[in-house]
């Protein structure tokens, strides 16, 4: 066996190089499988480090493809101490691009020194293909392979269709992707069936004249037995005003309860399952994005042992490849070297925390990539301890008030630029610390739907308010700002974001009691939205606004701290609505395109999607059915002419989640 290691040890470090600092010191740094390996390979990569400090040691894994530089793959994360070995999570790399000779380097850091050591190590990637003919091969996925397809011109494009060898389930596409000669071509095809015979065959467009390649045929595979899927009743079948063109359903179904969890999947209009990712315990598919991978929001070990409850971002494939990571502890070391106060490790305070002490928690909720350059944006909480009585708290003790922070990443997932709500804690026409959620929100140690809290306990009131529990982002192309939903407030807001330079003041905030008047064209008793979810400005920023109106406070007329002002309109109906309204930013004045009451009442989460044929899609993913049962409707309204109504020309239940897509395929989501 020892022999057998070190044969592989040497085979996969052909072209290492090691550079060291100071006292850290790298032990070993290997691969699971030797060099080369053909494309679709998992490669699990092993580091091992020394540190004369106390550390602990961090270590960062960046890939560089061939003839291209070395990009962060999975940013610092803490590693393990065994007999005085600092060991790496592993580093799983799967490389389905082109082949040639890869580099993956490890960078080990002592944060609390500063000492660095790196290798880096090249990796062969070989083909799929040999000769003439494309190959389709299984993935760990059985409802994904991998296509790969001879080099074909340069300045051209390929793309791959596919469909079933039997029956009338239209044809899928991917999108084009650019030729680069001599390589191959490898695709991920996803949305296909369990258990299928399909023939797929690429496209290859060379000035506007499109080629067709060989075909050949690939039979996935059964969906696992040891996940729990879940089923879907449709209620309302599609007719001619459907949009059928936009044939799958993206649901993020992940629950951070009950005693049955299902994998994320993408459905048909029927509810047939047509892919899936699963990454227990807990995971938030937060964003498809263009060309067929996710942004997901993930449970797994940071730099804080007290918990690991979404604390990584990770990019993936649709194979479930990690395209790229971050986790909390770094992002918290990134924003303190910005000067972020509020945004550090939660880790070292004395206890109880004493008034004025911050730190970050978790991702939650949202992240986006609509940026320019491929910028991301994430939502992060913010715990903070406040004097007390502060919201009306009555303990008597320090307040611990939840808030959040917006960060936004670069191309390579550095922070570049944050919103924190404290900073704008001063009243109108900012936030306001005084103003607390309006119904009164509260979060206690590991409350279901709450983040995962560090400086409440002894000495400090307990329960933490939760103060404004963002859950959308949107990045609004026109004026390059950025737009964000504030559950616990009922208000959309929006900041000054300009591409990086703005201030991050709150330029406005819509909703009851905030800066705009409604246009109340139907006399509705309460107008405005509430606990909304899933905010976006469509046709790329021109509007309208869609939004997903949960209705909790028209529902639950509140009485408590956060609704003393007279502003609150009466009370309104008992359903939760789909809304789109045009946005008048001069006037300040916003009018309904759409507000049709949904038939059912969800308190949680939530979606809303303008279609491209003018219908609209909507989600209410938490609907109490009995004591026992919460599900979900995927519904697609169509719109009557000349009013603010609509019609339902298809309805889905399904079990209850977060949120949900409409999409041609898995390739091409949404905008909003």
């Amino acid at each position: 066996m020892k022999t057998a290691k070190a044969g592989l040890w040497l085979a996969g470090m052909a072209g290492l190089t090691a550079q060291a600092h100071g006292a850290v010191r790298i032990g070993s740094f290997m691969p699971s499988k030797a060099s080369p390996q053909p494309i679709g390979q998992l490669i699990s990569w092993q580091a091992t480090a020394a540190d004369s400090n106390a550390g602990p040691l961090t270590f960062q894994f960046n890939v560089g493809p061939p003839g291209g530089s070395l990009a962060l793959v999975k940013d610092f994360n803490v590693g393990t101490l065994h007999n005085k070995i600092w060991i790496a999570q592993p580093f799983v790399w799967t490389p389905t691009g082109i082949e040639g000779a890869y580099q993956i380097q490890v960078v080990i850091k002592d944060f609390t020194s500063g000492e660095t050591a790196s290798q880096t190590a090249t990796f062969q990637v070989n083909p799929l293909v040999t000769g003439s003919t494309p190959v389709a091969a299984a993935t760990v996925n059985p409802l994904v392979a991998l296509f790969s397809a001879p080099s074909c011109p340069a300045g051209s494009g390929m793309r791959v269709k596919f469909q079933p060898q039997a029956g009338t389930s239209p044809a899928m596409t991917t999108n084009f992707a650019a030729c680069h000669p001599p390589a191959t071509m490898t695709f991920e095809i996803a949305g296909m069936y369990e258990t299928t015979a399909y023939t797929m065959f690429s496209e290859t467009a060379t000035g506007g004249k499109i080629t067709k390649g060989p075909a050949v045929s690939f039979t996935t595979g059964a969906l696992p037995k040891s996940l729990t899927f879940p089923s879907f009743t449709v209620e309302v079948p599609p007719n001619s005003e459907t949009d059928t063109a936009e044939s799958v359903l993206l649901f993020s179904l992940s629950q951070f309860g009950g005693s049955t969890r299902y994998p994320d999947v993408a459905t048909d209009l029927s509810g047939k399952v047509l892919w899936f990712y699963s990454a227990p315990p807990v995971l938030l598919v937060t964003r498809p994005l263009y060309g067929g991978t996710i942004l997901t929001l993930q449970s797994g070990a940071a730099w804080n042992s007290a918990s690991n409850v979404l604390q990584l971002l990770r990019q993936i494939d649709l194979i479930g490849n990690i395209i790229k990571e971050t986790n909390t502890g770094v992002i918290q070391q990134q924003l303190v070297a910005l000067g972020a106060t509020d945004g550090g490790p939660c880790t070292g305070f004395p206890s109880p925390a004493p008034v004025g002490s911050a730190c970050l928690g978790s991702f939650h909720h949202d992240a986006i990539r609509t940026l320019p350059n491929g910028y991301t944006a994430a939502i992060v909480d913010i715990e903070k301890i406040f004097p007390p009585g502060t919201q009306g708290d009555t303990s008597g003790l320090p307040v611990d008030i939840i808030g959040d922070m917006i960060v936004v990443l670069d191309a390579n997932w550095q922070v570049v630029w944050y919103f924190d709500s404290f900073e704008h804690a001063g009243g109108a026409p900012q936030l306001d610390i005084n103003r607390p959620a309006v119904l009164g929100d509260i979060c206690t140690l590991n409350e279901e739907g709450c983040p995962p809290l560090f400086l409440l306990g002894p000495g400090i009131g307990t329960q933490a308010h939760d103060w404004l529990h963002a859950n959308a982002l949107y990045y609004w192309p026109q004026d390059n700002d950025i737009v964000w939903s504030s559950k616990d407030q009922d208000w959309v807001m929006k900041i000054d974001y300009q591409n990086g330079a703005g201030t991050g003041n709150v330029l406005w905030r819509m909703g009851v009691c905030g800066d705009f008047t409604f246009n109340n064209i139907n006399n509705d008793p309460w107008p405005w939205f509430s606990a909304q979810h899933e905010v976006g400005i469509e046709n790329n920023g021109a509007g309208p606004m869609t939004l997903f109106d949960n209705g909790d406070t028209r529902v639950s007329r509140p009485s408590g701290p956060g609704s003393s002002s007279g502003c609150m309109p009466g009370l309104g109906s008992g359903n939760s609505r789909g809304m789109a309204l045009t946005v008048d930013e001069s006037s300040l004045q916003v009018t309904p395109v759409l507000s049709v009451d949904l038939g059912v009442f969800s308190n949680a989460g939530g979606s809303a999607q303008l279609l491209p044929n003018g219908n609209y899609f909507f989600i209410p993913p938490v609907v109490l059915l009995n004591l026992n049962s919460e599900v979900s409707y995927s519904i697609e309204i169509y719109p009557t002419p000349g009013a603010t109504t609509g019609t339902q020309v298809l309805n889905v239940q399904g079990p209850s989640g977060y949120r949900a897509w409409r999409m041609p395929n898995l390739y091409s989501p949404p905008l909003t």
